[in-house]
């Protein structure tokens, strides 16, 4: 089976909890900043989300597990780990880390809800 990058991103932050794949240092959040979109009533919501809370948005719980951002620039890229499960039939929808310069690198695949990160809270 394919490693996913999910997957990658997931185990160089295990191995290396200060630093990206890319080797550049990085900072843990206080939270992070998400945007929840219901494409059917185009209703667009931000979440402000500390690590271990969880949001409902329509039939999604989304939890953060952790918000990472560059530690030389703050206002640049930011990932967060999160776990995205559908209340109705108790499936794992999205489980990884997401980027969010790159919200299609990994994302969530749903025909309803769309979730991405905007950046980690850092005060």
């Amino acid at each position: 089976m394919k490693p996913t990058i999910a997957a990658a991103l997931m185990a160089v932050s295990i191995s290396f909890p200060a630093l990206s794949q890319d080797g550049i240092q990085t900072t843990r959040g206080n939270g992070a900043i998400l945007r929840a979109l219901d494409k059917v009533s185009s209703d667009i919501r931000d979440l402000q989300l500390a690590p271990g809370e969880a949001a409902e948005v329509g039939r999604l719980t989304v939890r953060l597990g952790e918000c990472r951002y560059p530690t030389d620039d703050p206002n640049s890229d930011a990932y967060a780990q999160m776990v995205i499960t559908d209340r109705n039939s108790g499936a794992t929808l999205f489980d990884g880390w997401m980027v969010a310069s790159s919200p299609a690198l990994s994302s969530l695949d749903d025909a309803r809800y769309d979730v991405w990160v905007l950046g980690c809270q850092s005060a």
